[in-house]
């Protein structure tokens, strides 16, 4: 793969509460030279995101329900409407992470399709195809509680699934933290739940050009960090 091909699976991100206008807009300068898939960005700089883009095939992604996920259904489609509406073209929700943890799935379909549905058709209205993942937060779930989320999303409409925020805290036992992003057992397991047709996301400590290739070879198709450019600019071309 060669670095023209690994920058279309990147999500270039800055999600930092403190992230400035001008942080936004070299995020986007950088994501435009360097062609990558999208920027990710918080709702409040959809719009600047957009206009920054309006002439690059680089898409506007932002994020809803986050980082939780504990919003309102209505409220989170309401954001995703809102966010089409300023100019986003993909938009990556948060599960119902205590549905889920309780195994009331059939709310998490219905909190994911709530979302697709006010995502798609305010995209119908700005005459442009929208893209919805679905954010599982994969350090808090079990493989069971994966998979079901996995046929959720992919039931309820959704384009992706996506393993993490990249600001969940879990901790072990005794009180220490564990790893929160992204890995390749998870990614793995939710290409073989999703199959071929459904977008597979990594994010979450995607810092290296190593564990890009590794999650790539797991099945992922594109990859939210922060760290695009040295992966870029760090990847063996192949």
């Amino acid at each position: 793969m060669n670095k023209k091909e690994i920058a279309s699976y990147i999500d270039h991100t800055l999600l930092t509460p403190t992230a400035t206008v001008n942080q936004i807009i070299q995020l986007c300068q950088e994501a435009d030279r360097y062609g990558f898939a999208s920027v990710c960005v918080n709702p409040i700089y959809v719009g600047v995101a957009a206009t920054q883009l309006k002439d690059s095939e680089t898409k506007v992604c932002t994020v809803v329900g986050f980082p939780l996920g504990a919003t309102p259904s209505k409220i989170k489609a309401l954001e995703a409407r809102n966010a089409v509406k300023n100019g986003a073209d993909e938009v990556d929700m948060v599960i119902d992470l205590g549905a889920a943890k309780d195994g009331r799935f059939s709310e998490v379909s219905k909190d994911i399709a709530c979302v697709v549905r006010g995502a798609k058709i305010m995209g119908e209205r700005m005459n442009k195809k929208v893209i919805v993942k679905v954010i599982l937060e994969t350090c808090y779930l079990s493989d069971y509680e994966i998979q079901t989320c996995c046929l959720c999303a992919k039931n309820a409409g959704a384009d992706f699934v996506k393993t993490s925020t990249g600001f969940a805290t879990p901790k072990d036992i005794n009180g220490n933290p564990i790893p929160n992003g992204a890995n390749v057992h998870h990614v793995q397991l939710m290409r073989n739940t999703v199959g071929p047709d459904m977008g597979v996301k990594a994010s979450g400590g995607i810092r290296t050009s190593r564990l890009a290739e590794e999650l790539i070879e797991a099945g992922a198709n594109r990859l939210g960090t922060s760290s695009g450019v040295g992966i870029l600019q760090n990847w063996n071309e192949k």
